[in-house]
């Protein structure tokens, strides 16, 4: 729908027929009709687009706009390119999840060639971020956080090609990790002219910290894994809920 043009209705219709010709199928009346109009050149050449010509056209343009919709559920939030790291399936069909086994690669350097950054964006409380957290990754549990580290001083991809591609996560990311994700994500629309964006590579975490931690404890600093409704935590806990809403 968004490739196609306003003019161009979703399926081609049928041509109107000449006036004085009904169209009756396999009628006496039609094959009497054809057999008067045979060994008349002028009467076959108009005919002809009708018969031949129109099918084709409704079948080119069915396999063009199948094509176009199929890229577009591949390229990146700016239509630029593909996605870089394979993806898999995950709760919110309009956000792109991966594996704790591609962060893993992606933090021992596997696709070094093609991100120039990558910033993992843990979402969940700081006393949880505290208690145990993937190395290198910043916490932005707040909007305003989400805002000012990302958007007030855009991280801008470096020369030769190189991507910038962020990483959401929250405990489980199921709820924050994603909700983060999609605010960013119209945030930086409303920034700019569609479809140009800073951060046209985005990702969730399957599965969140508590998910990449049992698998690479060795990615994670310190290592260890608070969860959110830790029994000592209970006051954080309430304050910083108040705050997201």
């Amino acid at each position: 729908q968004l490739f196609r043009s306003p003019s161009v209705p979703g399926s081609v219709a049928e041509p109107l027929p000449k006036r004085g010709l009904r169209w009756d199928g396999d009628s006496p009346a039609n094959a009497q009709r054809q057999s008067r109009m045979a060994g008349s050149p002028e009467q076959e050449a108009a005919l002809e687009p009708v018969v031949w010509l129109e099918p084709c056209r409704s079948a080119q343009l069915q396999e063009i706009e199948n094509l176009l919709a199929n890229d577009d559920r591949e390229l990146i939030g700016d239509f630029s390119k593909p996605h870089l790291l394979p993806t898999v399936e995950g709760k919110d069909p309009g956000l792109k999840y991966i594996s704790p086994e591609t962060l893993a690669a992606v933090l021992s350097g596997s696709y070094s060639s093609f991100i120039g950054s990558s910033i993992i964006v843990d979402c969940r409380y700081p006393y949880e971020y505290e208690g145990g957290h993937v190395k290198g990754a910043v916490n932005l549990p707040l909007q305003r956080d989400v805002e000012e580290f990302l958007l007030e001083r855009p991280i801008v991809p470096q020369e030769g090609g190189k991507r910038v591609i962020l990483i959401f996560h929250c405990e489980f990311s199921v709820e924050r990790g994603p909700k983060m994700c999609k605010f960013l994500r119209e945030r930086d629309r409303s920034c700019h002219e569609y479809p140009r964006l800073h951060y046209p590579e985005l990702y969730v975490l399957k599965g969140g910290y508590r998910e990449f931690f049992s698998q690479f404890p060795g990615h994670c600093e310190p290592r260890g894994y608070r969860p959110m409704e830790h029994p000592a935590f209970k006051e954080e806990l309430r304050k910083f809920r108040g705050q997201s809403r």
